[in-house]
Protein backbone atom coordinates (compact mmCIF):
# COMPACT_ATOMS: atom_id res chain seq x y z
CA UNK A 1 0.00 0.00 0.00
CA UNK A 2 1.51 3.37 -1.04
CA UNK A 3 0.85 6.71 0.22
CA UNK A 4 0.86 6.33 4.16
CA UNK A 5 -3.14 5.21 4.94
CA UNK A 6 -4.20 3.41 7.26
CA UNK A 7 -4.55 -0.28 7.01
CA UNK A 8 -8.41 -1.46 8.20
CA UNK A 9 -8.41 -2.92 11.49
CA UNK A 10 -10.50 -3.59 14.71
CA UNK A 11 -9.44 -3.03 18.02
CA UNK A 12 -9.77 -6.64 19.48
CA UNK A 13 -9.36 -8.33 22.96
CA UNK A 14 -6.43 -10.50 22.33
CA UNK A 15 -4.39 -7.10 21.08
CA UNK A 16 -5.09 -5.10 24.28
CA UNK A 17 -4.31 -8.64 26.36
CA UNK A 18 -1.19 -9.26 24.57
CA UNK A 19 -0.10 -5.79 24.93
CA UNK A 20 -1.00 -5.87 28.66
CA UNK A 21 0.80 -9.56 29.27
CA UNK A 22 4.10 -8.22 27.33
CA UNK A 23 4.65 -4.63 28.84
CA UNK A 24 4.77 -6.26 32.60
CA UNK A 25 8.64 -6.20 31.27
CA UNK A 26 8.57 -2.31 32.12
CA UNK A 27 7.18 -3.98 35.62
CA UNK A 28 10.64 -5.37 36.14
CA UNK A 29 12.61 -2.40 34.95
CA UNK A 30 10.63 -0.11 37.09
CA UNK A 31 10.34 -1.92 40.27
CA UNK A 32 14.41 -2.44 39.80
CA UNK A 33 15.05 1.37 39.14
CA UNK A 34 12.53 2.11 42.10
CA UNK A 35 13.93 -0.59 44.65
CA UNK A 36 17.86 0.39 44.81
CA UNK A 37 17.11 3.68 45.38
CA UNK A 38 15.28 2.70 48.45
CA UNK A 39 16.99 -0.21 50.14
CA UNK A 40 20.06 1.92 49.87
CA UNK A 41 18.70 4.79 52.36
CA UNK A 42 17.79 1.96 54.38
CA UNK A 43 20.38 1.45 57.47
CA UNK A 44 20.04 -2.33 57.85
CA UNK A 45 21.39 -3.08 54.25
CA UNK A 46 24.31 0.06 54.34
CA UNK A 47 25.33 -1.18 58.06
CA UNK A 48 25.90 -5.05 56.04
CA UNK A 49 27.41 -4.09 52.71
CA UNK A 50 28.31 -0.66 52.77
CA UNK A 51 29.90 0.63 56.48
CA UNK A 52 31.14 3.46 55.16
CA UNK A 53 28.06 5.04 53.89
CA UNK A 54 26.23 3.59 57.05
CA UNK A 55 28.55 5.43 59.25
CA UNK A 56 28.22 9.03 57.54
CA UNK A 57 24.74 9.11 57.49
CA UNK A 58 23.42 7.10 60.67
CA UNK A 59 26.05 7.82 62.66
CA UNK A 60 27.67 11.10 61.45
CA UNK A 61 31.29 10.51 61.23
CA UNK A 62 33.55 11.75 58.81
CA UNK A 63 30.65 13.97 57.31
CA UNK A 64 32.66 16.46 54.81
CA UNK A 65 28.91 17.89 53.57
CA UNK A 66 25.41 17.18 53.31
CA UNK A 67 25.86 16.71 49.76
CA UNK A 68 28.45 14.05 49.85
CA UNK A 69 26.72 11.95 52.25
CA UNK A 70 26.11 8.90 49.71
CA UNK A 71 29.28 9.76 47.35
CA UNK A 72 30.71 6.08 47.48
CA UNK A 73 31.86 4.11 44.25
CA UNK A 74 31.07 0.81 46.19
CA UNK A 75 27.18 1.94 46.79
CA UNK A 76 27.18 3.61 42.88
CA UNK A 77 28.26 0.18 41.49
CA UNK A 78 25.61 -1.57 43.04
CA UNK A 79 23.20 0.49 41.38
CA UNK A 80 24.55 1.00 38.17
CA UNK A 81 25.81 -2.33 37.61
CA UNK A 82 22.29 -3.48 36.53
CA UNK A 83 22.40 -1.04 33.70
CA UNK A 84 26.08 -2.19 31.94
CA UNK A 85 25.08 -5.95 32.00
CA UNK A 86 21.90 -4.80 30.68
CA UNK A 87 24.16 -2.68 28.04
CA UNK A 88 25.93 -6.11 26.88
CA UNK A 89 22.83 -8.02 26.63
CA UNK A 90 21.17 -6.29 24.36
CA UNK A 91 23.41 -7.72 21.83
CA UNK A 92 22.56 -11.14 22.33
CA UNK A 93 18.89 -9.83 22.53
CA UNK A 94 19.04 -8.28 19.20
CA UNK A 95 20.02 -11.84 17.70
CA UNK A 96 17.57 -13.60 19.27
CA UNK A 97 14.66 -11.28 18.53
CA UNK A 98 15.52 -11.64 15.07
CA UNK A 99 16.04 -15.66 14.56
CA UNK A 100 13.57 -16.57 17.67
CA UNK A 101 10.92 -14.13 17.67
CA UNK A 102 9.63 -11.74 20.36
CA UNK A 103 7.91 -13.76 22.46
CA UNK A 104 11.26 -15.99 22.90
CA UNK A 105 13.34 -12.93 24.02
CA UNK A 106 10.90 -12.25 26.54
CA UNK A 107 10.92 -15.69 27.95
CA UNK A 108 14.24 -15.86 28.28
CA UNK A 109 14.20 -12.23 29.55
CA UNK A 110 11.82 -13.38 32.45
CA UNK A 111 13.55 -16.91 33.29
CA UNK A 112 16.94 -14.49 33.87
CA UNK A 113 15.45 -11.44 35.98
CA UNK A 114 14.38 -14.11 38.78
CA UNK A 115 17.63 -15.97 38.90
CA UNK A 116 19.24 -12.29 39.29
CA UNK A 117 16.00 -11.80 41.86
CA UNK A 118 16.99 -15.32 44.18
CA UNK A 119 20.55 -13.90 44.39
CA UNK A 120 19.82 -10.52 45.20
CA UNK A 121 17.24 -11.75 47.78
CA UNK A 122 19.60 -14.13 49.54
CA UNK A 123 22.64 -12.28 49.41
CA UNK A 124 25.27 -12.77 52.05
CA UNK A 125 28.06 -10.16 50.78
CA UNK A 126 28.69 -7.54 47.67
CA UNK A 127 29.52 -10.31 45.32
CA UNK A 128 26.68 -12.37 45.41
CA UNK A 129 25.13 -8.58 45.66
CA UNK A 130 26.95 -7.03 42.60
CA UNK A 131 26.38 -11.16 40.73
CA UNK A 132 22.12 -10.69 41.24
CA UNK A 133 22.31 -7.43 40.17
CA UNK A 134 24.18 -8.16 36.87
CA UNK A 135 21.46 -10.68 36.15
CA UNK A 136 19.02 -8.77 36.96
CA UNK A 137 20.41 -6.24 34.29
CA UNK A 138 20.40 -8.65 31.37
CA UNK A 139 17.04 -9.88 32.63
CA UNK A 140 16.19 -6.01 31.69
CA UNK A 141 18.18 -6.19 28.30
CA UNK A 142 16.34 -8.63 26.71
CA UNK A 143 13.27 -7.10 28.38
CA UNK A 144 13.70 -3.71 27.02
CA UNK A 145 15.20 -5.41 23.57
CA UNK A 146 12.21 -7.35 22.79
CA UNK A 147 8.80 -5.31 24.46
CA UNK A 148 8.58 -2.35 22.30
CA UNK A 149 8.88 -3.75 19.11
CA UNK A 150 6.43 -6.38 19.99
CA UNK A 151 4.13 -4.01 21.37
CA UNK A 152 4.39 -1.78 18.03
CA UNK A 153 4.23 -4.73 15.37
CA UNK A 154 1.13 -6.24 17.17
CA UNK A 155 -1.22 -3.00 17.69
CA UNK A 156 -2.92 -1.54 14.77
CA UNK A 157 -1.29 1.92 13.63
CA UNK A 158 -4.34 4.19 15.04
CA UNK A 159 -3.65 3.14 18.96
CA UNK A 160 0.14 2.15 18.43
CA UNK A 161 1.07 5.18 20.60
CA UNK A 162 -1.45 4.21 23.28
CA UNK A 163 -0.45 0.67 23.48
CA UNK A 164 3.50 1.22 23.15
CA UNK A 165 3.04 3.07 25.97
CA UNK A 166 1.49 0.08 28.31
CA UNK A 167 5.34 -0.10 28.61
CA UNK A 168 5.86 3.11 30.03
CA UNK A 169 3.17 2.57 32.22
CA UNK A 170 4.27 -0.48 33.57
CA UNK A 171 7.44 0.94 34.63
CA UNK A 172 5.83 3.85 36.69
CA UNK A 173 3.60 1.25 38.54
CA UNK A 174 6.80 -1.17 39.24
CA UNK A 175 8.76 2.51 40.43
CA UNK A 176 5.24 3.25 42.67
CA UNK A 177 5.32 -0.64 43.48
CA UNK A 178 8.47 -0.94 44.76
CA UNK A 179 8.38 2.47 46.92
CA UNK A 180 5.48 1.27 48.63
CA UNK A 181 7.47 -1.98 49.40
CA UNK A 182 10.07 0.01 50.99
CA UNK A 183 7.75 2.21 52.58
CA UNK A 184 6.72 -1.20 54.76
CA UNK A 185 10.07 -3.24 54.63
CA UNK A 186 11.65 -0.47 56.22
CA UNK A 187 9.22 -0.94 59.27
CA UNK A 188 10.44 -4.25 59.92
CA UNK A 189 12.62 -5.19 63.28
CA UNK A 190 15.19 -6.96 62.92
CA UNK A 191 17.12 -5.60 59.43
CA UNK A 192 15.99 -7.61 57.20
CA UNK A 193 13.17 -5.80 55.52
CA UNK A 194 15.69 -5.14 52.45
CA UNK A 195 15.86 -9.08 51.63
CA UNK A 196 11.72 -8.70 51.09
CA UNK A 197 12.32 -5.58 48.57
CA UNK A 198 14.67 -6.96 46.43
CA UNK A 199 12.96 -10.69 46.94
CA UNK A 200 9.61 -9.16 45.37
CA UNK A 201 11.05 -8.23 42.40
CA UNK A 202 10.39 -12.02 41.25
CA UNK A 203 7.07 -11.17 41.07
CA UNK A 204 6.79 -8.73 37.65
CA UNK A 205 8.99 -11.24 35.98
CA UNK A 206 6.87 -14.48 37.06
CA UNK A 207 4.24 -12.57 35.34
CA UNK A 208 6.27 -11.39 32.06
CA UNK A 209 7.41 -15.61 32.34
CA UNK A 210 3.70 -15.94 32.03
CA UNK A 211 2.61 -13.41 29.82
CA UNK A 212 4.83 -14.80 27.32
CA UNK A 213 4.14 -18.58 27.60
CA UNK A 214 0.56 -16.98 26.72
CA UNK A 215 0.88 -14.43 23.87
CA UNK A 216 1.73 -15.43 20.42
CA UNK A 217 4.41 -14.22 18.56
CA UNK A 218 3.83 -10.36 15.81
CA UNK A 219 2.45 -11.44 12.38
CA UNK A 220 6.14 -9.37 11.10
CA UNK A 221 8.29 -11.91 13.16
CA UNK A 222 6.77 -14.80 11.75
CA UNK A 223 6.84 -14.14 8.23
CA UNK A 224 10.46 -12.35 8.83
CA UNK A 225 11.55 -16.09 10.00
CA UNK A 226 9.50 -17.61 6.96
CA UNK A 227 6.28 -18.64 8.90
CA UNK A 228 4.12 -17.45 6.26
CA UNK A 229 0.72 -19.43 6.99
CA UNK A 230 0.92 -18.94 10.75
CA UNK A 231 1.88 -14.94 10.45
CA UNK A 232 -1.43 -14.53 8.48
CA UNK A 233 -3.76 -16.84 10.68
CA UNK A 234 -1.59 -14.92 13.37
CA UNK A 235 -3.08 -11.00 11.77
CA UNK A 236 -6.26 -12.33 10.49
CA UNK A 237 -6.66 -12.93 14.32
CA UNK A 238 -5.25 -10.13 16.17
CA UNK A 239 -6.63 -7.49 13.28
CA UNK A 240 -10.70 -9.02 13.57
CA UNK A 241 -11.39 -8.72 10.20
CA UNK A 242 -11.41 -10.75 6.89
CA UNK A 243 -9.62 -8.25 4.65
CA UNK A 244 -5.94 -8.39 5.73
CA UNK A 245 -4.50 -8.94 2.35
CA UNK A 246 -3.09 -5.27 1.76
CA UNK A 247 -1.48 -5.20 5.24
CA UNK A 248 -0.05 -8.76 4.43
CA UNK A 249 1.56 -7.74 1.15
CA UNK A 250 3.03 -5.22 2.62
CA UNK A 251 4.46 -7.41 5.53
CA UNK A 252 5.39 -9.43 2.85
CA UNK A 253 7.47 -6.71 0.85
CA UNK A 254 8.70 -5.39 4.68
CA UNK A 255 10.04 -9.64 4.83
CA UNK A 256 11.83 -9.46 1.34
CA UNK A 257 13.72 -6.50 1.91
CA UNK A 258 14.71 -7.69 5.50
CA UNK A 259 15.88 -11.06 4.03
CA UNK A 260 18.36 -9.42 1.93
CA UNK A 261 20.02 -7.73 4.41
CA UNK A 262 22.75 -10.19 6.22
CA UNK A 263 23.79 -7.78 8.62
CA UNK A 264 21.58 -5.70 9.79
CA UNK A 265 24.33 -3.69 11.99
CA UNK A 266 26.17 -3.02 9.29
CA UNK A 267 23.22 -1.77 7.00
CA UNK A 268 21.49 0.32 9.78
CA UNK A 269 24.68 3.14 9.66
CA UNK A 270 23.76 3.18 6.02
CA UNK A 271 22.85 7.05 4.93
CA UNK A 272 19.36 6.38 4.19
CA UNK A 273 18.88 4.79 7.87
CA UNK A 274 21.11 8.06 9.23
CA UNK A 275 17.71 9.64 10.12
CA UNK A 276 16.12 6.95 12.39
CA UNK A 277 19.57 6.00 13.55
CA UNK A 278 20.09 9.93 14.91
CA UNK A 279 17.03 10.76 16.48
CA UNK A 280 17.05 7.09 18.29
CA UNK A 281 20.57 7.75 19.92
CA UNK A 282 19.65 11.14 20.50
CA UNK A 283 16.08 10.22 22.00
CA UNK A 284 17.70 8.04 24.46
CA UNK A 285 20.56 10.26 25.70
CA UNK A 286 18.32 13.05 26.04
CA UNK A 287 15.72 10.99 28.17
CA UNK A 288 18.66 10.44 30.45
CA UNK A 289 19.70 13.52 30.66
CA UNK A 290 16.50 15.54 31.47
CA UNK A 291 17.84 14.59 34.98
CA UNK A 292 15.05 11.77 35.46
CA UNK A 293 16.86 8.86 36.61
CA UNK A 294 18.49 10.92 39.28
CA UNK A 295 15.59 11.63 41.07
CA UNK A 296 13.93 8.62 40.58
CA UNK A 297 17.25 6.82 41.81
CA UNK A 298 17.67 8.99 44.79
CA UNK A 299 14.34 10.10 45.65
CA UNK A 300 14.64 8.57 49.01
CA UNK A 301 18.50 9.75 49.01
CA UNK A 302 17.77 13.31 47.95
CA UNK A 303 14.35 13.91 50.48
CA UNK A 304 17.57 12.58 52.88
CA UNK A 305 19.80 15.13 51.92
CA UNK A 306 17.39 17.66 52.27
CA UNK A 307 16.34 16.68 55.47
CA UNK A 308 13.40 14.42 55.93
CA UNK A 309 13.87 11.82 58.01
CA UNK A 310 14.33 8.22 56.96
CA UNK A 311 10.38 7.19 56.92
CA UNK A 312 9.42 11.01 55.40
CA UNK A 313 11.81 10.53 52.87
CA UNK A 314 10.26 7.23 51.48
CA UNK A 315 6.99 8.91 51.96
CA UNK A 316 7.48 11.48 49.40
CA UNK A 317 9.20 8.48 47.00
CA UNK A 318 5.89 7.01 47.22
CA UNK A 319 4.33 10.33 46.35
CA UNK A 320 6.36 10.90 43.14
CA UNK A 321 5.50 7.33 42.18
CA UNK A 322 1.97 7.78 42.78
CA UNK A 323 2.43 11.66 40.22
CA UNK A 324 4.72 9.57 37.77
CA UNK A 325 1.87 6.59 37.22
CA UNK A 326 -1.16 8.83 36.71
CA UNK A 327 0.64 11.66 34.41
CA UNK A 328 1.85 8.08 31.95
CA UNK A 329 -1.78 7.27 32.11
CA UNK A 330 -2.50 11.16 30.36
CA UNK A 331 -0.03 10.42 28.01
CA UNK A 332 -1.82 6.59 26.90
CA UNK A 333 -5.10 9.41 26.29
CA UNK A 334 -3.44 12.28 24.25
CA UNK A 335 -0.46 10.30 22.38
CA UNK A 336 -2.48 9.55 19.66
CA UNK A 337 -4.76 12.42 19.63
CA UNK A 338 -2.39 15.43 19.85
CA UNK A 339 0.88 13.84 18.57
CA UNK A 340 4.87 13.42 19.84
CA UNK A 341 5.88 16.47 19.06
CA UNK A 342 3.35 18.72 21.21
CA UNK A 343 3.96 16.33 23.68
CA UNK A 344 7.62 16.67 24.26
CA UNK A 345 7.58 20.35 23.62
CA UNK A 346 4.90 20.97 26.32
CA UNK A 347 6.78 19.06 28.34
CA UNK A 348 10.25 20.79 27.95
CA UNK A 349 8.84 23.66 28.93
CA UNK A 350 7.65 22.27 32.14
CA UNK A 351 10.41 20.79 33.13
CA UNK A 352 13.37 23.68 32.40
CA UNK A 353 11.24 26.14 34.93
CA UNK A 354 10.87 23.39 37.26
CA UNK A 355 14.53 22.13 38.09
CA UNK A 356 15.67 26.05 37.78
CA UNK A 357 13.33 27.03 40.71
CA UNK A 358 14.21 23.93 42.59
CA UNK A 359 17.86 24.84 42.03
CA UNK A 360 17.39 28.38 43.53
CA UNK A 361 15.33 26.75 46.42
CA UNK A 362 18.54 24.44 47.31
CA UNK A 363 21.01 26.69 46.63
CA UNK A 364 19.44 29.29 48.93
CA UNK A 365 18.65 26.86 51.91
CA UNK A 366 20.80 23.69 51.72
CA UNK A 367 24.45 24.76 53.19
CA UNK A 368 27.19 21.77 53.43
CA UNK A 369 26.95 21.28 57.17
CA UNK A 370 23.55 22.64 57.51
CA UNK A 371 20.30 22.33 56.46
CA UNK A 372 17.55 25.92 56.81
CA UNK A 373 15.14 23.94 55.03
CA UNK A 374 11.59 24.73 56.74
CA UNK A 375 8.54 22.53 56.48
CA UNK A 376 7.22 25.11 53.75
CA UNK A 377 10.25 25.24 51.51
CA UNK A 378 10.36 20.84 51.89
CA UNK A 379 6.59 20.71 50.76
CA UNK A 380 7.54 23.14 48.06
CA UNK A 381 10.34 21.02 46.44
CA UNK A 382 8.38 18.05 46.74
CA UNK A 383 5.42 19.55 44.48
CA UNK A 384 8.08 20.96 41.96
CA UNK A 385 9.28 17.52 41.63
CA UNK A 386 5.77 16.18 41.02
CA UNK A 387 5.74 19.01 38.22
CA UNK A 388 8.83 17.76 36.95
CA UNK A 389 8.17 14.36 36.81
CA UNK A 390 4.69 14.87 35.77
CA UNK A 391 5.93 16.14 32.63
CA UNK A 392 8.66 13.41 31.83
CA UNK A 393 6.09 10.87 32.52
CA UNK A 394 3.77 12.01 29.44
CA UNK A 395 6.48 12.69 27.36
CA UNK A 396 10.42 11.55 27.73
CA UNK A 397 9.60 9.04 29.28
CA UNK A 398 7.46 6.79 27.13
CA UNK A 399 8.30 8.68 23.87
CA UNK A 400 11.70 7.88 23.62
CA UNK A 401 10.53 3.87 24.10
CA UNK A 402 7.65 4.34 21.56
CA UNK A 403 9.37 6.47 18.46
CA UNK A 404 12.33 4.40 17.90
CA UNK A 405 10.68 1.12 17.94
CA UNK A 406 8.46 2.83 15.47
CA UNK A 407 10.30 4.59 12.80
CA UNK A 408 12.69 1.76 11.72
CA UNK A 409 12.00 -0.30 8.60
CA UNK A 410 11.95 -4.40 9.41
CA UNK A 411 15.36 -4.97 8.37
CA UNK A 412 16.38 -2.99 10.74
CA UNK A 413 14.10 -2.98 13.31
CA UNK A 414 15.90 -5.21 16.16
CA UNK A 415 18.80 -3.68 15.74
CA UNK A 416 17.81 -0.48 15.92
CA UNK A 417 15.76 -0.95 19.03
CA UNK A 418 18.96 -2.77 20.14
CA UNK A 419 20.86 0.43 19.76
CA UNK A 420 18.30 2.42 21.75
CA UNK A 421 18.16 0.01 24.04
CA UNK A 422 22.10 0.08 24.28
CA UNK A 423 22.01 3.55 24.64
CA UNK A 424 19.71 4.00 26.94
CA UNK A 425 21.27 1.70 29.44
CA UNK A 426 24.80 3.20 29.03
CA UNK A 427 23.77 6.79 29.76
CA UNK A 428 21.52 5.38 32.70
CA UNK A 429 25.07 3.91 33.96
CA UNK A 430 26.82 7.10 33.25
CA UNK A 431 24.12 8.85 35.26
CA UNK A 432 23.59 6.11 37.95
CA UNK A 433 27.45 5.73 39.10
CA UNK A 434 28.38 9.71 38.57
CA UNK A 435 25.18 10.88 39.91
CA UNK A 436 26.12 11.21 44.09
CA UNK A 437 29.42 12.34 42.24
CA UNK A 438 28.21 14.90 40.74
CA UNK A 439 25.84 15.83 43.59
CA UNK A 440 28.98 16.54 46.14
CA UNK A 441 30.44 18.32 43.38
CA UNK A 442 27.95 20.73 41.72
CA UNK A 443 25.52 20.81 44.92
CA UNK A 444 22.58 22.83 44.02
CA UNK A 445 23.65 23.19 40.39
CA UNK A 446 23.49 19.86 39.40
CA UNK A 447 19.60 20.56 38.77
CA UNK A 448 20.80 23.93 36.32
CA UNK A 449 23.27 21.60 34.45
CA UNK A 450 20.07 19.15 34.08
CA UNK A 451 17.96 21.98 33.07
CA UNK A 452 20.45 23.44 30.00
CA UNK A 453 20.22 19.80 28.63
CA UNK A 454 16.43 20.16 28.31
CA UNK A 455 16.57 23.51 26.37
CA UNK A 456 19.16 21.32 24.07
CA UNK A 457 16.60 18.65 23.37
CA UNK A 458 13.78 20.83 23.22
CA UNK A 459 15.72 22.46 20.16
CA UNK A 460 16.45 19.43 19.15
CA UNK A 461 12.61 18.25 18.76
CA UNK A 462 11.51 21.95 16.91
CA UNK A 463 13.67 21.36 14.05
CA UNK A 464 14.75 17.23 13.54
CA UNK A 465 12.19 15.12 15.22
CA UNK A 466 9.17 14.32 12.64
CA UNK A 467 5.29 13.53 13.71
CA UNK A 468 5.07 9.90 13.37
CA UNK A 469 1.42 9.92 14.84
CA UNK A 470 -1.13 7.26 12.98
CA UNK A 471 1.41 6.44 10.09
CA UNK A 472 1.29 2.90 9.56
CA UNK A 473 4.49 1.10 11.10
CA UNK A 474 5.71 0.30 7.48
CA UNK A 475 4.98 3.48 5.46
CA UNK A 476 7.46 5.92 7.47
CA UNK A 477 9.60 6.30 4.37
CA UNK A 478 7.02 7.41 2.37
CA UNK A 479 4.58 9.94 4.86
CA UNK A 480 7.51 10.84 7.49
CA UNK A 481 11.18 10.25 6.19
CA UNK A 482 10.32 11.99 2.79
CA UNK A 483 8.30 14.75 4.03
CA UNK A 484 11.20 16.34 6.12
CA UNK A 485 12.85 19.59 5.20
CA UNK A 486 15.98 17.95 6.23
CA UNK A 487 15.60 14.12 6.32
CA UNK A 488 14.35 13.69 2.89
CA UNK A 489 17.90 14.48 1.50
CA UNK A 490 19.28 11.04 3.14
CA UNK A 491 16.02 9.16 1.55
CA UNK A 492 16.56 10.87 -1.65
CA UNK A 493 20.36 10.86 -2.03
CA UNK A 494 20.28 7.15 -1.73
CA UNK A 495 17.63 6.01 -3.54
CA UNK A 496 19.91 8.20 -6.73
CA UNK A 497 22.80 6.40 -5.70
CA UNK A 498 21.12 2.53 -5.72
CA UNK A 499 19.67 3.79 -8.88
CA UNK A 500 22.62 4.09 -10.86
CA UNK A 501 24.20 0.71 -9.40
CA UNK A 502 20.95 -0.92 -10.72
CA UNK A 503 21.81 0.99 -14.05
CA UNK A 504 25.17 0.42 -13.99
CA UNK A 505 24.75 -3.91 -13.62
Amino acid sequence: MAGGGEFEAKITPIVILSCMMAATGGLMFGYDIGVSGGVTSMPAFLKEFFPKVYRKTVEEEELDSNYCKYDNEKLQLFTSCLYLAGLIATFFASHITRRQGRRATMLISGFIFIAGVAFNAAAQNLAMLIIGRVLLGSGVGFANQAVPVFLSEIAPSQIRGALNILFQLNITLGILFSNLVNYATNKIKGGWGWRLSLGLGGLPALLLTLGAFMVVDTPNSLIERGHLEEGKVVLRKIRGIDNIEPEFLELLHASRVAKEVKHPFRNILKRKNRPQLVICIALQIFQQFTGINAIMFYAPVLFNTLGFKNDASLYSAVIIGAVNVVSTVVSIYSVDRLGRRILLLEAGVQMFLSQLVIAVIIGMKVKDHSEDLSKGYAVLVIVLVCIFVSAFAWSWGPLSWLIPSEIFPLETRSAGQSIAVCVNLLCTFVIAQAFLSMLCFFKFGIFLFFSGCVLIMSTFVVFLLPETKNVPIEEMTQSVWKQHWLWKRFIEDDCVKEEKVDTGN
